[in-house]
C-alpha cells in the first residue's frame, strides 16, 4: 500500500488488519482455555479461527486434542487426518490417529496408520512400539478367525485367550475375544460353558446380538427353551 496507495485498497488493507487482530485475539483465548482444560470452549473457539485459517495444521491438532479429552475421537481423528496431509512428515499425527483407532478396537485401520508414519520415519521409536503392539494382536485374531472359519473352536478359543493376555489394558479386546470364545463354545457344544460365557459378554454389553444368538443356541442345547 505504501508503494501504490489508494482509498479502496486501503479500506481493503484495514479490514483484514482488523480481521487479523480479532483471530489472534481468539488464538490467545483458545490457547488460554486449553491450558485451563476448558476444552469445549477452546473447541468453540478454534471453530471461528479455523474457519477462516482452514490450512493450519497446528490448530487441527490442537482442536483434535480437545476433541481427544472431550471423548469424541472420531473428530479428532478427522482434524488429524488433514494435519497429516497439511504438513510434511506430520509422524506425530499419524501416531495419535493410530493410537485412537487402537484404543477405540479397530486394530486393522490401526495397522494401516502406523505404517504410514514408519514409511515416514522408520526409526520412530513410539510408531515402532505400537506397530509391534499392533501386529501381534492383529495377527492373533486374524489366526483365530481363520480357526473359527475351520471349525477349529479349541484352537480359536486358545487364540482368543492369547489375545487378551497381549492387550490386557484396552477393554474393548477383552470384550471382543469373550464374545467369540462365547461363540467357540455353542458352536462346539459346551453349553454350560457358552451360557456362562456370553452371559458375561451381555452384561458389559446388554444388546450384543452375537452374544444373544450364541447364548441362546446354548440354551436350545440344554432344552431351556424359556430362555
Amino acid at each position: 500500500l505504501k508503494s501504490n496507495p489508494s482509498n479502496n485498497e486501503e479500506k481493503e488493507a484495514q479490514t483484514q488488519l482488523m480481521k487479523s487482530d480479532e483471530l489472534q485475539r481468539l488464538h490467545s483465548q483458545a490457547l488460554s482455555a486449553y491450558q485451563q482444560e476448558d476444552y469445549e470452549a477452546a473447541i468453540s473457539l478454534l471453530d471461528e479461527i479455523l474457519a477462516v485459517c482452514v490450512w493450519d495444521a497446528e490448530l487441527r491438532e490442537l482442536r483434535a486434542e480437545c476433541y481427544i479429552k472431550e471423548g469424541e475421537p472420531s473428530k479428532a481423528i478427522s482434524d488429524l487426518k488433514a494435519a497429516a496431509k497439511l504438513k510434511n512428515d506430520n509422524t506425530e499425527a499419524f501416531y495419535k490417529i493410530s493410537r485412537i483407532y487402537y484404543q477405540l478396537g479397530d486394530h486393522e485401520l490401526s495397522l494401516s496408520e502406523v505404517r504410514e508414519c514408519l514409511k515416514l520415519d522408520q526409526d520412530h521409536k513410539q510408531c515402532f512400539s505400537l506397530y509391534k503392539q499392533v501386529k501381534k494382536l492383529n495377527k492373533q485374531i486374524e489366526s483365530a478367525e481363520e480357526f473359527i472359519r475351520g471349525g477349529r473352536y479349541e484352537d480359536a478359543i486358545n487364540k482368543y485367550e492369547s489375545v487378551m493376555k497381549t492387550e490386557p489394558d484396552v477393554p474393548i479386546y477383552a470384550t471382543r475375544a469373550k464374545e467369540r470364545i462365547c461363540h467357540c463354545l455353542s458352536k462346539s457344544q459346551q453349553a454350560t460353558e457358552a451360557i456362562k460365557v456370553c452371559t458375561e459378554v451381555l452384561q458389559l454389553e446388554p444388546t450384543n446380538v452375537n452374544a444373544l444368538k450364541d447364548r441362546a443356541e446354548a440354551y436350545l442345547l440344554e432344552d431351556l427353551y424359556e430362555e
